[in-house]
């Protein structure tokens, strides 16, 4: 094959002027040892490489630290500090009562913290009274059987309403407190670091613990066993139980206080059951028809029953029905005509209160953005419908 021996014009050289002069000056640029051929060009990745090896990033020490905060029950993870049976009393009254009661005996709707253990359970570790079938009531203080698990659950998830606000020294206090309601400890006793150890060998329940080995390991039987269905799976629900109708709407519609992401949808329980096994595609038209109700009751993009439940009104208040506190319609009875009811009842929520419905304190939201508890109040004082 020849090559064509054809002069170049001198437009066509204008043209490649510009393109030569920039691939000399790269050429220039270049480290001796790549215009020499000794840096090798980078290799192709595999074509099984994983999509996603390149999301995200290497965590920092510190978010790693902001993290990794559970306590084991070896102790390690616990931070160094302490706090006084004394000081527990403060912390528990000002910040635990309300829930918990004032010596954790709880209010009707939480599990007794203290209670159920005798001075022959710390002696023996393991509580007799979790072996009787007429007991009326296991407490906390009865199962627990590593002291490592309530200081990292205070820490975690306590109070309620405001978790991981207690500081260190008050998560000690907290739990000393609780330990000497339990007559664990005495009530001039200091919890530390330094001396849990010490206290865990006093836990009445430290040697009631049960370990199913075979469900530790990785390669044991299982407790149950389920095959997934993947190939011509049923296509409708079979119902196998109902709520008894005297509990269906207990706390209000169901429907409308499960989250608006996530798989699961609520019964709406102001109806009454159905007979016959509800297709799934019907239960999914039922979940976007709760949905767009949630969100157009509020703002679009956080409904006041969404705000109730992050702020654990829930727990004391229901819609319809008393349970600690009064149910949002009896508020807004209450409220109905009343001038500056609005900014009355908002001062209630911020700031919490003792005394206007009953003995038991609520108490305060300051977490709650401006917006947010205009638009829970508003709520409330239209019947929380």
């Amino acid at each position: 094959m020849s090559r064509s021996t054809e002069p170049v014009s001198p437009v066509s050289l204008a043209r490649l002027a510009p393109l030569l002069l920039a691939a000399s000056l790269a050429f220039a640029a270049a480290p001796a040892a790549a215009q020499q051929g000794a840096v090798k060009a980078p290799a192709p990745r595999a074509a099984a490489a994983a999509p996603w090896q390149d999301i995200g990033r290497t965590a920092t020490a510190d978010e790693i630290a902001a993290w990794d905060i559970d306590v084991r029950a070896d102790f390690k993870g616990l931070p160094p500090g302490s706090g006084s049976v004394l000081k527990g009393q403060e912390v528990w009254e000002a910040k635990c009562a309300s829930c918990h009661g004032v010596f954790g005996e709880s209010t009707e709707v939480f599990t007794p913290i203290v209670g159920g253990t005798t001075k022959e359970d710390i002696r023996t570790g393991r509580v007799a009274n979790l072996m009787r079938s007429d007991y009326p009531q296991r407490t906390t203080m009865m199962k627990l059987s590593q002291i490592s698990t309530l200081w990292d659950y205070i820490n975690r998830a306590m109070p309620w309403n405001a978790p991981k606000s207690l500081t260190v020294e008050e998560v000690y206090a907290v739990t000393a407190y609780i330990l000497n309601l339990a007559d664990v400890v005495p009530e001039d006793y200091v919890l530390s670091d330094r001396n849990m150890a010490e206290v865990q060998q006093r836990l009445p329940n430290r040697n009631g613990k049960l370990m199913y080995q075979e469900m530790w390991k990785v390669a044991g039987k299982p407790d149950v066993q389920g095959v997934a269905c993947m190939k011509d799976c049923p296509v409708e629900a079979d119902v196998r139980s109902r709520l008894p109708e005297f509990a269906r709407n207990a706390h209000g519609n169901l429907a409308e206080q499960n989250r608006v992401v996530g798989p699961f949808r609520g019964a709406d329980t102001t109806r009454p059951p159905s007979t016959q096994p509800a297709a799934l595609a019907a239960a999914a038209t039922t979940a976007a028809a709760v949905t767009q109700v949630q969100v157009g009751r509020g703002t679009a993009s956080r409904p006041p029953l969404e705000i109730a439940k992050d702020a654990a009104c829930l727990a004391c208040h229901s819609v319809e029905r008393k349970l600690v506190g009064p149910s949002f319609r009896e508020i807004a009875e209450r409220y109905r005509g009343a001038a500056d009811a609005s900014n009355t009842l908002a001062q209630k929520v911020r700031k919490g209160g003792q005394g206007a419905w009953g003995a038991v304190p609520m108490p305060a939201n300051p977490q709650l953005k401006e917006e947010d508890l205009r638009s829970l109040v508003k709520w409330i004082l239209g019947g929380a419908s």
